[in-house]
């Protein structure tokens, strides 16, 4: 079980912030889509993270005077990030080491998904129920 199979009956095109976005600009987003976090792109190349943790870490320095920061100055800059042949369990493997919940997903240069790791529990949970409902089925044609 691979990101890119995660990835393959994804619909809608990846969500993504600029570093000259402003803070309220990335809050807007991650309230208006219900999500939890934003790859950072300047052009092609993902330069950054932008997650609520960076909304509460700038909260906490700067107050509201924090909603108009750039992007750019208060994402998170060590990015790390999956390819889409990676293991499912691989990816869930590194969120936990890395204590992230997000993975841009990059094949050679180009962002080609974005993963959460309740993407990655649904699906691995999704997975089971089935492999369990195969046996199941199995065993009661035996």
């Amino acid at each position: 079980m691979t990101i890119a199979a995660i990835l393959k009956n994804r619909e809608g095109g990846i969500l993504s912030l600029t570093p000259d976005d402003t803070v309220a600009q990335a809050v807007a987003l991650l309230a208006g889509k219900r999500i939890g976090a934003a790859p950072v792109l300047d052009g092609d190349q993902v330069v950054g993270i932008f997650s609520e943790r960076d909304v509460i870490h700038c909260l906490q320095a700067d107050g509201a005077a924090a909603l108009d920061q750039r992007i750019g100055t208060v994402m998170t800059t060590a990015v790390k990030s999956v390819g889409p042949g990676e293991s499912a369990i691989g990816a869930l493997s590194l969120m936990t080491q890395r204590r992230i919940r997000h993975l841009p997903v990059i094949d050679g240069d180009t962002l080609v998904g974005f993963v959460s790791i309740g993407d990655l529990v649904k699906y691995r949970i999704d997975r089971i129920e089935a492999d369990a409902a195969a046996m199941r089925e199995y065993i009661q044609s035996a």
